[in-house]
């Protein structure tokens, strides 16, 4: 391992000569004075060189710098030749020009817009897989090569699905950045076919009567936690998101008006929503509540009343009562209640979707929407409490739905 001094000593002869420091780094000497740090490594196979810098105008310290970040890329899948090829040239560019620069303006600018929290966290999260590698890049000089290395060190590690919303996420920072002048086009458009196309994967859900009603059966027998065994007989009646239920608190509730909240910030899309509450529910709510002490939430952890339980509660519960992940999930009451309340045909398809909070993408749609089907949503909402309870008596929905 080299040392500032014993780099200092070291003498040109008349051949060039390398001189070793550690982790593949090494000094090569030519017969002229000049003295190059390097650093070799292996990419698919292959052998290749990275310079590093030249002595004394990069020191010993500032050479093992630039090696480790060379090994951070070689980590990621990515050749740090062709990536420093790439980005040649940076230290040139304004500030306000880099990717970095202009996805955080655009970030700010659809928080100010109203984007949910949930959405706004996701996109940051998305967004740090990119700027390690062309965050300091001028963004109108990213090019879909470029662009495109970024995405396959997130696919290199399966994360097929990652990696196609992070190319949605950088083609509306660079449509930004071409609104406001510093970028001339999106070259996310060329990349169109180079990503693996994930599998498109369902959450497990049971749909057929008679064994929803075996189901039903089997979490009336729950033995876990109390307030679990309530929330796994609540998920079904609301079939609200498996997040929004465990985060639900009892100040979203309007017992009085059998309503639930919840907040904006609390959806995935960001729009409050109204949940018309049951006799059945109001009665599991009423249990609950001697449950829950003075926590804020309905369902507390265990380990301390100011935090919800965790996200796999529920399914870990279903998995308690024999039911695998490719069975049935949290998330699964939700494809339960829409394919059985579809398949009844005595509910408008808009009532429905509107309960399950699934938002309209045409705009002027949304708009009139926005305050349809109230009241026969709280219509079905007992219908569907009924019907379950009917179908957990017999588990036969063909003779047993709700007159």
């Amino acid at each position: 391992m080299l040392t500032d001094a014993a780099v200092r000593r070291i003498k040109p002869r008349d051949k060039a000569f390398k001189t070793q420091d550690m982790h593949g780094m090494y000094l090569l000497v030519q017969p002229g004075g000049g003295r190059y740090w390097r650093w070799d490594y292996r990419h698919d196979g292959k052998r290749g060189t990275v310079a590093l810098g030249v002595y004394p105008n990069v020191s010993l310290k500032e050479a093992r710098e630039r090696r480790e970040n060379a090994r951070k890329l070689l980590e990621k899948g990515i050749n740090p030749s062709s990536y420093g090829k790439l980005t040649r040239g940076v230290g040139s560019i304004s500030a306000g020009d880099t990717f970095a620069t202009v996805a955080d303006e655009w970030l700010k600018k659809i928080e100010a817009e109203g984007r949910a929290a949930k959405t706004l966290e996701k996109l940051r999260w998305l967004i740090a897989f990119a700027n390690p590698l062309i965050g300091t890049r001028p963004i109108g000089d990213i090019s879909a090569p470029e662009l495109l290395t970024v995405l396959r060190t997130v696919e290199v590690r399966g994360r097929y699905e990652t990696a196609r919303r992070l190319r949605s996420t950088c083609s509306s920072v660079i449509r930004y950045a071409i609104a406001t002048g510093r970028a001339q086009r999106d070259v996310t458009a060329d990349l169109q076919g180079a990503l693996i196309t994930p599998k498109v994967k369902h959450h497990a859900a049971i749909i057929e009567p008679d064994k929803v009603g075996a189901l039903l059966r089997a979490i009336d027998g729950y033995e876990g936690q109390p307030s679990v065994a309530l929330a796994l007989r609540i998920a079904p009646q609301v079939f609200v998101r498996p997040g929004e239920l465990r985060a639900a608190e009892w100040a979203e509730f309007d017992l009085s008006a059998k309503v639930w909240t919840i907040p904006g910030e609390k959806m995935k899309m960001g729009r409050p929503h109204r949940v018309p509450l049951s006799n059945q529910v109001l009665s599991l709510l009423a249990e609950l509540r001697g449950m829950s002490g003075r926590s804020k939430l309905l369902f507390p952890s265990v380990r301390s009343d100011a935090r919800p339980i965790s996200d796999n509660t529920i399914n870990a519960a279903l998995r308690r009562l024999g039911y695998d992940k490719t069975q049935m999930t949290g998330h699964g009451f939700r494809a339960m209640a829409s394919s059985l309340l579809n398949e009844s045909r005595k509910w408008h398809p808009d009532a429905i979707e509107r309960q399950l909070a699934h938002v309209e993408n045409n705009d002027v749609r949304r708009a009139y929407l926005r305050g349809e089907h109230w009241d026969e949503r709280v219509r079905m909402m007992q219908y569907w409490s009924d019907y379950l309870d009917r179908l957990k008596a017999n588990g036969n929905a063909r003779r047993s739905k709700p007159a």
